[in-house]
C-alpha cells in the first residue's frame, strides 16, 4: 500500500535538533492553558460548532494580507528516509500593497530542492508556495482556484485549501474521503467527545480552547475509519472570535494513508479590527504512486503589519 502521510506540527526556525530525529523547533509559545478541562455537554458545544462552521476568519485573514506591508520569514526543511535533514531553504520577505510587489530581504536555499528544469524536487514545495507565496501576489479564495490545463495537481491544492480553511465541511473529490470530514453531522457525533478550556493567548487576550477529539474507547475498526482525530479551536472569549485552529488528521485506503497535523495562529492589527495571519506550521512525510516518499516540514512567522 502507498503511504500518504502529512504530519503538521509547531515549528520554529532555530531549534536544535537531532541527527536522526523528527524535530518540533516551535520555540513561540503562544497560549497558556488553565490545568483543568471541563466536559461540554452535545447541547453546551452547539455555540462553539455553530462558530465553527460560518467562520470565515482564515479565508478573510489570508485575503485582506494584500492590503497591508510586512514581512514574513519561511523556513522550509526536506528530509531523507532517516529523518535527516536533506534541503533547507529561507525566505525573509517585505510585501508591499503597491502591486502587492514581494521583495525578498533573504533568500538562501541547500541540498536537494529543485529538480534540473528549476521546479520543486517535492510535491510539498510546490503546494507550499500555491497555497502561502499565492497569497502575498494575488486574488485569494479560500476554496477554489482555476485549474491550470496540464496541471494535474490544482485539483487537489484547491480541495487542501478547502480543508483548511473550513474543517468540518465536506471535501469533494479526494477518492474515499469526500464525507469523512464532516465530523459535526448527528451520525459522525457519537465518535467524539467536547471539551474546553479557559486560557491566554498571546499574553493578554482571554480565549477557550476548544477540543474536539476522538472517543478513546472506540474498536479499533471504528478508530481507523474516523479521519479527523483532533479539531481544536480557540476562541477569544470577549467575542467568540476565531483566533487558531489545529487539526490532526490520520486515515489509510487502497490509495494512500495519511496523518496530518497542522496549525494557523491569526492576531488583531490595524486598532485590533482586523485579523490577519500570524503563524502557519507544517510538517509531514507522505508517499503516493508515481511519487517519491516525501518527508518535508516548514514555519511562516509573519509581522509588522501596517498600510502604506
Amino acid at each position: 500500500m502507498k503511504k500518504l502521510a502529512f504530519v503538521f506540527l509547531l515549528l520554529g526556525p532555530y531549534a536544535v535538533f537531532a541527527q536522526n530525529t523528527r524535530y518540533n523547533p516551535d520555540t513561540v509559545k503562544t497560549i497558556v492553558m488553565d490545568p483543568l478541562a471541563i466536559t461540554v455537554s452535545r447541547l453546551t458545544a452547539e455555540r462553539f460548532i455553530r462558530e465553527i462552521l460560518s467562520d470565515t476568519s482564515f479565508y478573510d485573514a489570508f485575503r485582506n494580507m494584500k492590503k497591508y506591508q510586512f514581512t514574513a520569514e519561511n523556513s522550509l526543511f526536506t528530509y531523507d528516509k532517516k529523518n535527516r535533514v536533506e534541503g533547507r531553504l529561507y525566505r525573509k520577505i517585505l510585501h508591499h500593497t503597491r502591486g502587492s510587489k514581494v521583495q525578498y530581504l533573504a533568500k538562501s536555499d541547500s541540498g536537494k530542492l529543485f529538480k534540473k528544469n528549476g521546479k520543486y524536487d517535492l510535491y510539498t514545495l510546490e503546494m507550499f508556495d500555491y497555497i502561502f507565496m499565492n497569497a502575498y501576489q494575488s486574488d485569494y479564495s479560500a476554496t477554489s482556484s482555476p485549474v491550470k490545463k496540464g496541471d494535474n495537481n490544482s485539483g487537489y491544492k484547491a480541495k487542501l485549501k478547502t480543508l483548511l480553511f473550513s474543517p468540518g465541511r465536506p471535501v469533494k473529490g479526494i477518492p474515499l474521503i469526500s464525507g469523512k470530514t464532516e465530523i459535526f453531522t448527528p451520525n459522525m457525533r457519537q465518535y467524539y467527545d467536547y471539551r474546553y478550556y479557559s486560557g491566554t493567548y498571546l499574553d493578554s487576550i482571554p480565549v477557550y480552547r476548544f477540543k474536539v477529539t476522538q472517543k478513546e474507547d472506540l474498536s479499533g475498526w471504528t478508530k481507523s475509519g474516523i479521519m479527523i482525530k483532533e479539531l481544536t479551536t480557540i476562541f477569544d472569549k470577549r467575542n467568540m472570535q476565531i483566533l487558531g485552529r489545529y487539526v490532526d488528521m490520520k486515515y489509510s485506503n487502497m490509495l494512500f494513508d495519511f496523518d496530518i497535523k497542522m496549525n494557523i495562529e491569526l492576531g488583531y492589527f490595524d486598532g485590533g479590527d482586523v485579523l490577519l495571519p500570524t503563524k502557519i506550521s507544517y510538517q509531514g512525510n507522505w508517499d503516493v504512486p508515481m511519487k517519491k516518499e516525501e518527508r518535508a516540514s516548514f514555519l511562516i512567522m509573519q509581522k509588522g503589519y501596517r498600510r502604506e
